[in-house]
């Protein structure tokens, strides 16, 4: 595989560096998702800056939500009960502040994809050899 052209690693930086600050931001706004902008500010990072893709991985935050996603895309019981808790308030105020209109109902519906989709991943990493009954 070639090295990404300057431009590219300049358009994975900006990315990355974008992502980052959205996740950040994510983490003191309910509703706005924290996991998903972190793991595409480590991707884009991957490709366009060692430094700021060596940080990630050394957080003590974010490190070892990269490390279970890159090890079996696994999610901790914590986090999937965080996220479904978030979905749920963020439902709440949806129906409670605004118009019950389709928008509302397609937002909830993706939420509710979205959740099924988080309690569909692997909790913890299954372990490279089979257990033998006992």
């Amino acid at each position: 595989m070639n090295p990404p052209s300057k431009t590219a690693r300049l358009l994975f930086g900006l990315l990355a560096y974008t992502s980052l600050t959205i996740g950040l931001v994510a983490i003191v706004v309910p509703g706005l998702p924290t996991t998903e902008f972190i793991l595409l500010a480590a991707w884009a990072a991957t490709r366009s800056s060692p430094r700021l893709s060596a940080w990630l991985e050394s957080h003590r935050l974010f490190g070892p939500m990269l490390y279970n996603w890159r090890n079996g895309k696994v999610i901790p019981r914590r986090a999937k009960i965080g996220a479904t808790l978030g979905m749920l308030f963020c439902a709440v105020l949806m129906l409670a502040t605004l118009n019950h209109g389709w928008p509302v109902y397609l937002t909830m519906m993706g939420m509710g994809a979205g959740n099924l989709w988080i309690w569909s991943r692997p909790e913890a990493r299954e372990p490279a050899t089979a257990r033998t009954p006992e």
